[in-house]
């Protein structure tokens, strides 16, 4: 053997020797003195019944052990009290915990701990760091009962029949934000009467806890808080809520802690409950970034029940047995940034007794979501208690079902594409806000909404606005690709509507004045339907006379069916009408006004500005009224019962009706008349107009033939006192032309035997000289042919309507006609006359005054002569002495 080998050997065997024999010495010195020397080096007395120690393994074996603080009342140190039956340390750091100070080892085992831990007084962190100075990578406690207090003696954590093995033990050595204070690669746990503190507000309590192959479960979880909402809201007043939860039973696995992460698996949650009371509290919105991540895979949430409290303490929102799963749920620095701060790869909800308490209330029966889909079962919604005035729906609904595309959020904003809507049975109210909203309010979140099909079926809804409702009976629609957009400006979303079809019975509408009904309503883009229209006053002509401050006209209308046939779009922001065909069929219109109110003191635009103050693009190039009655009667004080007016058997023909909103388009309106007059003779109007024309200009024309004299008596008896007794009017024709300041034009009338008869006020006793005066100058008969007769200067009233002007017209054609060209001259030859009757009668009545108060004076001046006679002979004799 060569020398070296031989020195080498007798080296290794010394230095073995060595080692034996310091190894027998330490584990006799750790026996007999370890005790002294902790006791008077460290802050702690322990004591044990063994005590084995492999200084090469660092390997410590040691039973009996009983630990205590010298000095309870140090909070600058980890305080200790109880007993270790075993403990067992596997390559225990001697170095470290003679020179550093620092107990590390791979392996630690705890058989029956006893432990009460009062946590040592927290470093500041302005003034110092304190390292862990304990580090085991495996903890493994056998049946272990352990008390943790904090440095107040408050309990911080405690738990008894502990069974744990923690491999791979990572403990932060100083305070950092979202990071956890404890990380591992695996574990098992097994304990009972769980207690965990986390700070001055709540506690945990956990029944049991078990683990079996990595499958942890936990029984009756209970987050308890610790104060009163009154004392929470007193200690806490920038808090926003206070939190109350418990669990009977929840399990999952593969829980993962990884400095800044939480990973675990197939959770399962039973019959969770959560209440959630708000303080009222603004709470302060941070704008830091958290870098705690959570990643949950295959959640459920079985038969939970949630409760939130408004700060009054009564009910804000409840549900009963609410069910979800979700696969892959997920919280990180990405999510956190997003509108919904949390992730997922796919979700299935359902819950029941679903009840939302506040300016709107809602109730809902059952309800079932998934990221594709979703059905709500009869939902109610009823106002809310709140103050403010707002939207609100008095409703419910049998059936919410509806189906997703898409749904995400790009850059904070929602772009969300459903393919259908389907809603079922809808009975209720919606009473709108009587304030006029804020329109200068921009998109929100919305970046693209779109539903590609809305069906509303069997369902009777009111619309409310506080003054005119809407009803809708047996209602179903159908509306296709509806559109939700920011406005370019954006100030506010643009809706739009690319089709849509609607049908409703006994359709309802109330007005002040009015009761609006329709049969039947059918409309789409295309064409619209509407049967059995009618338009009938709430009220009676004499309350509606008192009831309106100034004069107005009272409708009395219906109509058996309407029907249009076209293109337009009254839904989006570029709304228009373009009609190809309007027919309204066997219309009735009665037509009343009353002269009693005074007069309305507006200025009346005539019907070419009216139409170009229409705001969208509006064309009817057709529309016509067939088989129908127009019925005008109008009401003075002076007359007995209203004059009338009536247009039988009326058919109308509007062609090119427009609002001058399309360039390059025709603008002129040409409309056509037909109709019998007084149900006696006909009578056809020619009338245009151009709506774009400025000056509002206009012409009409017309003619009427063979109308009985007798046939005009109905209105104009009660107003000018005055009835046709006899004669034709065989022909009339008139054409006029005028604007807004008045009209011009020719009149024509062929008449025979025409005679009148004047009337007193009462409209029954003919007055005979008057009449006869009135026919003396009334030209009975035209001849054969009659020349017309120039109708100028006719002034308009602004404040009085077209057809005022109108009638203007004929009336002064009229007496040109019927009195002569010189219509003054005529005029004031009768009133001449008239006034000469009157002077007359007047002359007449004082010579009979006077021959009355003659008589009278006579027979005064005879009965003075008597008395005067009688007197003086009774004042002689009183005078004479000898009497």
């Amino acid at each position: 053997m060569r020398k070296w080998v031989r020195r080498l050997l007798i080296s290794f065997g010394i230095l073995a020797g060595i080692l034996l024999a310091a190894n027998f010495g330490l584990n006799i010195w750790l026996k007999t003195q370890l005790p002294d020397y902790i006791k008077k080096n460290t802050d702690y007395k322990v004591s044990y019944k063994t005590l084995d120690v492999d200084l090469g393994t660092g390997n410590i074996f040691a039973t009996g052990i009983s630990v205590n603080s010298k000095d309870p009342q140090n909070t600058e140190v980890i305080g200790l009290q109880g007993t270790i039956d075993t403990l067992k340390i596997s390559r225990f750091g001697i170095y470290d915990a003679v020179f550093n100070k620092r107990i590390s080892s791979s392996d630690l085992l705890l058989g029956k701990p006893n432990l009460n831990v009062v946590l040592a007084k927290p470093v500041d962190r302005k003034t110092g760091k304190k390292k862990n100075p304990v580090l085991f990578e495996n903890i493994r406690i056998n049946d272990g009962k352990i008390a943790i207090y904090r440095h107040t003696k408050q309990k911080f954590l405690s738990v008894q029949n502990l069974e744990l093995f923690v491999e791979n033990l990572q403990m932060t050595e100083e305070s950092v934000e979202d990071k956890l204070p404890v990380v591992f690669d695996r574990y098992s746990i097994k304990g009972e009467k769980f207690f965990f503190r986390p700070d001055q507000m709540y506690a945990i309590t956990i029944n049991t806890i078990n683990t079996t192959d990595g499958q942890m479960s936990v029984q009756n979880f209970k987050l308890i808080p610790l104060l009163s909402l009154a004392q929470f809201k007193r200690f806490y007043p920038q808090k926003t809520r206070l939190v109350e939860f418990s669990i009977p039973k929840m399990e999952f696995k593969d829980v993962v802690l990884d400095k800044h992460k939480v990973s675990l698996a197939n959770a399962d949650f039973q019959a969770p409950v959560l209440t959630i009371y708000n303080t009222g509290a603004k709470g302060k919105k941070s704008d830091k970034k958290s870098n705690f991540e959570v990643d949950l895979k295959n959640i459920k949430l079985n038969n939970a029940i949630v409760q939130i409290n408004k700060p009054d303490g009564n009910k804000l929102f409840s549900a009963g047995n609410l069910n979800l799963n979700i696969d892959q749920l997920m919280f990180n620095k990405e999510t956190s940034d997003q509108v919904i701060p949390i992730g997922y790869k796919d979700f299935l909800f359902s819950g029941k007794d679903i009840v939302y308490s506040n300016h709107q209330n809602i109730s809902i029966e059952s309800v079932a979501l998934n990221p594709k889909s979703g059905e709500i079962r009869n939902i109610m919604l009823s106002p809310g208690t709140s103050g403010e005035r707002k939207t609100a729906l008095g409703a419910k609904a049998d059936h919410i079902a509806f189906n997703i595309n898409k749904f995400e959020f790009l850059n904070k904003k929602l772009n969300l594409d459903i393919r259908d809507v389907l809603i079922d049975h809808v009975n209720g109210t919606i009473r709108a806000d009587a304030k006029k909203q804020d329109k200068t309010h921009g998109p929100g979140i919305i970046h693209s909404v779109i539903v590609r099909k809305i069906s509303l079926k069997n369902s009777n809804i009111i619309y409310d606005n506080g003054k005119e409702p809407l009803a809708f009976h047996d209602l179903n629609a159908t509306l296709n690709v509806l559109e939700l957009l920011p406005k370019p400006n954006q100030q506010g979303l643009s809706f739009k509507v690319k089709d849509y079809f609607l049908t409703t019975r006994n359709f309802a509408y109330k007005t002040q004045f009015y009761n609006i009904n329709l049969g039947l309503l059918k409309l789409n883009k295309n064409k619209v339907q509407i049967n059995n229209f009618a338009m009938k006053p709430l009220i009676s002509r004499a309350r509606f006379i008192k009831m309106i401050p100034v004069e107005r006209d009272l409708y009395d209308l219906k109509a058996s069916q309407i029907t249009a046939e076209g293109d337009w779009d009254v839904f989006s922001q570029n709304k228009f009408v373009n009609a190809s065909h309007v027919v309204i069929q066997s219309a009735e219109a009665d037509i009343f006004r009353s002269k009693i109110p005074k007069d309305d003191p507006k200025v009346k635009a005539l019907y070419s500005k009216m139409l170009r103050s229409v705001k969208i693009p509006m064309t009817i190039h057709n529309l016509d009224l067939k088989n129908s009655v127009l019925i005008y009667e109008e009401d003075t004080p002076e007359s007995m019962g209203p004059g009338k007016l009536t247009f039988s058997n009326f058919n109308m023909n509007v062609k090119n009706l427009n609002s001058a909103k399309i360039k390059g388009k025709s603008t002129r309106v040409n409309i056509k008349i037909n109709c019998s007059f007084m149900n006696l003779a006909p009578l056809s109007v020619n009338w245009n107009f151009d709506v774009a024309d400025q000056k509002d200009a206009f012409a009409i024309s017309g003619k009427t033939t063979n109308l009985p004299a007798s046939g005009i008596n109905p209105f104009i008896r009660p107003y000018l006192h005055v009835t046709a007794t006899a004669g034709t009017i065989q022909e009339m024709l008139f054409n006029f032309k005028g604007n807004p300041a008045g009209l011009h034009g020719t009149f024509n009338l062929k008449h025979k035997d025409l005679k009148i008869a004047v009337l007193n006020k009462n409209n029954h006793e003919k007055k005979g000289f008057l009449t006869a005066v009135a026919n003396v100058f009334l030209k009975s008969d035209s001849g054969s042919f009659p020349e017309a007769v120039t109708v100028e200067n006719v002034e308009r009233d602004p404040t009085k309507s077209f057809f005022n002007l109108f009638w203007r017209g004929i009336e002064q054609g009229l007496k040109k006609t019927l009195i002569g060209k010189n219509v003054e001259k005529t005029e004031k030859k009768v009133k001449d006359a008239v006034s000469s009757v009157k002077e007359m009668k007047q002359s007449v009545k004082e010579i009979k005054q006077e021959i009355k108060n003659k008589k009278e004076s006579s027979r005064t001046e005879g009965e003075k002569k008597e008395k005067k006679s009688f007197l003086n002979g009774v004042f002689r004799k009183k005078e004479s002495p000898e009497e």
